[in-house]
């Protein structure tokens, strides 16, 4: 037990322990209060999942002990409630500041919304930045002409975007009960944008500014904060429409705001009334603006509930602004060094999360290629993920977009949204819940669905899962489920009973204790109500994906009639034909071990072994509360490239895949198969049958009787025979 307990501690510290630690030991000292304090809290769980083997018990004690990795944040139910917003005060007006400069389509089209959204008093400056384009000022001189509250003005000599809007500023103090709203002329208004962009600076003198959520907006970017992303103007408009339906008062404080599209209030303003011409030609004069009035007790905001496209930056060449952004962030560093650490703690608690996930879906609803891929997977990793990577990867190409609600990890429901960047990496916006119902409301702007179960191991209450995705498939929505497991069988998804036997499928009317659970309130669900809930997913699936006819038998044995399909895994990478060493006889054994792959065999195979039988050497991992005995060798973690050498390194003549439950594809047999060496495993479940159809075709290889997962002599004869020896 201490062993146990020392190996978890190990893996604790590996989590927890602080990169740059001068004094590792020390580091490590001090993380014993903190395991210490979780392992007691965990302890209940650990008993659970060591006597019953309850995967749901393991993913507690693993949250317990904050092992599932970077924890998502929580996501924030409020924005999804009503709220009946005031009107706007009496005589409330708004004072828009546009620097121009070339770009005139852009300009036009973003003057022309400035007229037709904004439902408010208005009034605007127009600062002509000396554009060279000769067709610029007079559009502009026109346009104002014919609008009452537009102002031109037209500057001699280029004066750069921080010139242009201080003289802009300046102008708009004729009206110093106004807000100020600073408007790039990429900057394109939806239809009621200023009561939502307002209201803030309305209701709160101490509001300094107020910046929406966008395509391009840094810390207000949607899906993922400092990712911009093009978007066309009919996208932004739908993506705008629901975000008018979200809760503005769910609006979150920012070290700075942005401003493409920025409203600065008359009280902030009335202490800071320019901004900083050192910021000159333009990019961070809104940070340094910001910045020096948060130190005067003013807050600045985004508004959940206003989505305005920004059309890319166009004001300057993306050349010129990296140029300047490197510059200027220099100077705010200098003058406000605590800048960065303010940006990295919002960004790591991304308090607008969940209006980056909602107003994402809601993107995605009018981009997406077909319907929207929705999994429910676990948060354990495995052959699972590793398919389920493959998926989304092949999703984002078809349809544009995939969500995950994926469960076991420190929230019962951590929910991603998966989307492509512009570099052609993979972008994940991701929140946590304990809220079922809030998966609805994220998805209710996405009409068309695909929905897969892909594994629900680890959930605390999985027995609710199967309604759960059920309540979330609309007419016409597809619905497919994926055996990686037998988890739609039983509780414990490897089907194995006490001391990780098989003795076949259970019978739900005689099962064991194994196959019950119990939910969080303490009641106990049988077998026969497991299958029962289950069963409405899975005769409700348009196909039931089986990986092996091993695991399709399972199925179709527990659910008659059901529309099981069979379509294998590919390898995850070629496996070249390996030589087979000469010399003695060493056993490899293949994959990392948890008690249901074999753990407890190769235990007592190596603590069997005499200087006269075949080596042994394990490739991966093993189980701590396992552990190899010598003369066994113990390597690590490998990749399939590495099998080539290790096998000539080690000497290995023969493969063992000691899995003792009826895998339902077994990526580590059909690797080892490739190689060409000899493979030995125990006659049940897809292994078994990867293994005998080898055989069939001539293949050397050995189907060991269950009987051998406690006769070390069978497995060590087998060894010797496959490897050439004793013959």
């Amino acid at each position: 037990m201490l062993h146990r307990v020392r190996r978890l501690f190990d893996i604790y510290a590996a989590y927890h322990l602080p990169q740059d630690a001068p004094c590792p030991r020390c580091a490590r000292l001090r993380l014993l209060p903190g395991f210490v304090a979780a392992g007691t809290r965990a302890l209940p769980d650990a008993i659970r999942w060591a006597r019953h083997r309850d995967p749901a018990a393991r993913a507690r004690v693993k949250q317990l002990l904050d092992l599932s990795g970077p924890a998502p944040v929580e996501l924030d139910g409020t924005l999804f409630r009503a709220r009946n917003a005031a009107p706007p005060p009496e005589g409330a007006g708004v004072t828009l500041v546009m620097p121009v400069y070339n770009a005139l389509t852009l300009t036009r089209a973003a003057l022309e919304r400035v007229a037709a959204h904004t439902e408010i008093p208005w009034r605007i400056v127009i600062v002509d930045d000396a554009s060279p384009d000769p067709d610029v000022l007079p559009a502009l001189r026109d346009w104002a002409d014919r609008h009452a509250g537009a102002e031109l003005i037209a500057l001699p000599e280029n004066l750069g975007f921080v010139g242009a809007v201080t003289t802009g500023m300046r102008a708009a103090r004729a009206w110093p009960d106004d807000p100020v709203v600073l408007l790039n002329t990429d900057a394109f208004l939806p239809a009621g944008w200023a009561p939502r962009l307002l209201r803030p600076i309305w209701e709160d003198p101490r509001v300094g500014s107020v910046t929406p959520l966008s395509n391009d907006a840094e810390l207000g970017s949607v899906p993922e904060p400092g990712h911009a992303r093009e978007i066309e103007a009919g996208v932004a408009d739908a993506v705008d429409r629901f975000a008018a339906t979200l809760n503005g008062a769910a609006q979150q404080a920012a070290p700075a705001g942005v401003g493409f599209c920025m409203a600065l209030s008359p009280s902030a303003l009335a202490e800071d009334p320019e901004f900083d011409a050192a910021f000159a030609p333009g990019y961070g004069e809104e940070v340094d603006w910001c910045q020096k009035t948060a130190r005067k007790g003013f807050t600045h905001l985004y508004v959940p509930d206003l989505f305005v496209a920004h059309m890319g930056g166009q004001s300057f060449g993306s050349e010129a602004k990296r140029a300047l952004i490197a510059r200027n962030s220099a100077l705010i560093t200098r003058r406000y060094p605590r800048f960065d650490a303010e940006v990295h703690g919002f960004l790591r608690r991304d308090p607008l999360v969940t209006a980056r996930l909602a107003l994402g879906l809601a993107e995605v609803e009018v981009t997406r290629r077909g319907p929207l891929p929705v999994y429910l997977a676990h948060s354990m990793g495995g052959g699972a993920e590793v398919d389920l990577e493959r998926r989304i990867a092949a999703d984002l190409e078809r349809v544009g977009a995939a969500f995950v609600i994926r469960v076991g990890g420190v929230f019962r429901f951590t929910l991603e949204l998966h989307s492509p960047r512009p570099d052609g990496s993979t972008g994940v916006t991701s929140g946590g819940t304990a809220s079922a119902p809030m998966i609805a409301q994220l998805l209710a702007p996405v009409t068309a669905r695909q929905i897969t179960y892909a594994c629900g191991v680890g959930d605390p209450d999985p027995v609710t899962l199967p309604d759960l995705l059920l309540s979330l498939r609309n007419s016409g929505d597809t619905l497919e489920v994926l055996v990686h497991d037998y988890f739609p069988l039983s509780p414990t998804p490897s089907l194995l009973e006490a001391g990780e036997t098989w003795k076949g499928l259970p019978d739900p009317q005689t099962a064991s204790a194994r196959h019950a659970t119990r939910r969080p309130d303490g009641a106990t669900v049988p077998l026969s109500r497991w299958r029962a809930d289950w069963g409405r997913l899975v005769y409700a699936a348009d196909r039931v994906t089986c990986f092996s006819e091993a695991s399709a038998r399972l199925m179709a044995q527990a659910y008659a009639g059901a529309r099981i399909e069979v379509h294998p895994h590919a390898l995850h990478a070629h496996v070249p034909a390996i030589p087979r060493p000469d010399g003695p006889p060493v056993i490899g054994v293949l994959g990392s071990l948890a008690p249901h792959k074999g753990a407890g065999v190769v235990q007592r195979l190596s603590r069997a072994l005499s200087p006269r039988d075949p080596g042994l050497v394990l490739l991966g991992e093993i189980d701590p509360a396992y552990r190899l005995h010598r003369p066994g060798r113990h390597h690590g973690r490998y990749t399939v490239e590495d099998l080539p050498a290790l096998v000539k390194r080690y000497g290995i003549t023969c493969w063992f895949i000691p899995s003792v439950w009826p895998e339902t594809f077994s990526f580590t047999t059909h690797e080892a198969l490739a190689s060409g060496l000899p493979v030995m495993v125990f006659d049940l479940g897809a292994q078994g049958d990867a293994v005998r159809a080898a055989m069939d075709r001539g293949a050397p290889g050995a189907l060991l009787p269950l009987s051998a997962t406690q006769d070390m002599g069978a497995i060590l004869e087998a060894a010797n025979r496959l490897s050439g020896a004793g013959a």
